[in-house]
């Protein structure tokens, strides 16, 4: 090497959201690979709501990569019962951030969204070319268009001002520092802990919510952080020869389904439960199939490699591990 080369700074790199599930991982990855100055913001240290504070921390602290992985997040009921909340944070957020990413020079970003931004009744798998062609979800519509709007951000400031702001659109996310809150989390979380509790507890079975036939897919948070990675140093006429300008977002999955029967057994497997698994069929099962169409990105070189019976013993050994800190767990934002 050089003395040119040995010389060179290394890139100084924001991830919003650090303490998040997908945040956290992204910053355990960056700082595993090297060559970087990951920089990272505490809520007390930097108000991501406030324009005037977001604009002052890119103005003095030379950043040049974002991963934007900041958000208000929430089950259902949280997203029902507040709306406002949701749409205005996430709008603000992404806002606040591509914005003054954009004056302070920042040529590349990434910004993290959600499978939720496809409508309702769309053909599986979901294929990023069904954004708007049809209605969202109800329940976390202003959620979603909050997360649309991030995506056209990036599409905005890249063909008005030649920016390299990417977006990927994750699958369901579990692993280390998901949300175990016992009713406001998703399905493996709210799972584990039930199996849990049950093992705990002696308990003969658990009861699964609806007929246990509806299909879904999982993605490891390492996973996630890994494609992000890949997607945000993909040589720029590579992303650009795979995705066009106003729909440029890519979807990040493994590709793989399961009925939510067999996830409950595998869950069982893992957590030691040996008793019965009860199917109350009079809950509703939800959609009947949901999952990503990966071949973008598998065009593009990556795809998963976490299992899903690893990735949930390793997601298992992490709740063991931090499970004081659940009780009161409640809606929360990635931040």
């Amino acid at each position: 090497m050089s003395d040119a080369e040995q010389t060179l700074p290394q890139p100084r790199i924001y991830v919003a959201g650090h303490r998040g599930m997908v945040g956290s991982a992204i910053v355990r990855q960056l700082h595993a690979r090297g060559g970087c100055d990951v920089v990272t913001r505490s809520h007390a240290e930097l108000d991501l709501l406030d324009q005037s504070d977001v604009r002052a921390f890119f103005d003095s602290s030379h950043i040049d990569q974002v991963y934007l992985a900041a958000a208000k997040v929430g089950g259902i009921l949280a997203n029902n019962s507040y709306p406002a909340d949701f749409i205005y944070e996430n709008l603000m957020i992404e806002c606040n951030l591509i914005h003054a990413a954009h004056r302070a020079g920042v040529a590349k970003l990434l910004f993290l969204g959600s499978s939720c931004i496809y409508p309702r009744a769309v053909p599986q798998p979901m294929r990023e070319d069904a954004l708007l062609t049809g209605l969202l979800e109800p329940t976390n519509e202003p959620y979603a268009v909050a997360k649309i709007a991030g995506i056209k951000l990036c599409e905005s400031y890249n063909r008005q001002y030649g920016r390299d702001y990417r977006s990927v659109m994750p699958t369901n996310l579990y692993g280390p520092n998901d949300n175990f809150h016992p009713e406001n989390s998703h399905v493996i979380p709210a799972m584990m802990r039930r199996f849990h509790e049950a093992v705990r507890s002696g308990a003969e079975e658990v009861v699964i919510w609806g007929s246990g036939t509806p299909k879904r897919e999982f993605l490891h948070v390492e996973d996630m952080a890994a494609a992000s990675i890949h997607v945000m140093n993909l040589d720029e006429d590579r992303y650009r020869a795979n995705t066009q300008p106003m729909l440029s977002h890519i979807n990040v999955g493994t590709g793989v389904e399961c009925t939510i029967r067999e996830l409950a057994e595998t869950l069982a497997t893992v957590t030691g439960f040996t008793g019965h698994l009860v199917f109350d069929t009079g809950k509703p099962d939800g959609t009947p199939r949901k999952v990503m169409d990966v071949s973008r990105l598998a065009g593009l070189g990556w795809q998963a490699t976490i299992a899903l019976e690893d990735g949930l013993r390793d997601s298992y050994r992490w709740f063991l591990e931090h499970q004081q800190q659940f009780r009161g767990q409640d809606e929360q934002t990635d931040g």
